[in-house]
């Protein structure tokens, strides 16, 4: 589980009664699609046929140009993680980025399920806890300014339920 609870206000929309705005809502989608992206290869590696965790990440970006509703991103982050139910390790945690990322689109806190599965996807491609702790730093690299104390309070705050893989 990769959801608190109790959902925080600052990853609820404004108009929805909560603090986050629609500009950073598109960030924090934009930065899961990067997280994403960064380990899909171990995806298309097994699945090359597969496209699904790839558009995935596509519908997440056009969703934040307003290209597709809220809805077709969901729904593609949906298929993403139906490419990984029959797979393991890397390859499985990176579609499940995919997945993660795109339903961002329609709720925001699912920012760090897209980097935890990327994390998780780099360990197991790796077999090691050093490479799972780059690829933390990597993403955190990639956080645009306006979002990164969000993201980091966030992962703090959810480290525990997100196998702890923000330890870096």
């Amino acid at each position: 589980m990769i959801l608190p609870k109790v959902r925080d206000p600052r990853f609820v929309t404004i108009r929805r009664g909560g603090t986050l705005t629609d500009d950073d809502h598109h960030l924090l989608a934009l930065w899961a699609a990067t997280c994403a992206e960064h380990v899909l290869d171990l995806f298309e590696a097994v699945r090359p046929d597969d496209p699904r965790p790839r558009h995935a990440i596509e519908q997440a970006r056009a969703w934040t140009r307003g290209e597709v509703r809220m809805m077709q991103a969901r729904a593609a982050g949906g298929h993403a993680m139906g490419a990984a139910r029959d797979l393991r390790g890397a390859a499985r945690h990176a579609a499940y980025a995919a997945g993660q990322a795109a339903v961002v689109a329609h709720v925001a806190a699912h920012e760090l399920g897209a980097a935890a599965y990327a994390i998780k996807a780099a360990r197991a491609a790796a077999s090691s806890d050093a490479a799972a702790r780059r690829e933390c730093q990597w993403q955190r690299d990639q956080l645009p300014q306006a979002i990164r104390e969000l993201v980091l309070d966030d992962q703090r705050l959810r480290n525990d339920i997100c196998w702890s893989v923000f330890t870096c």
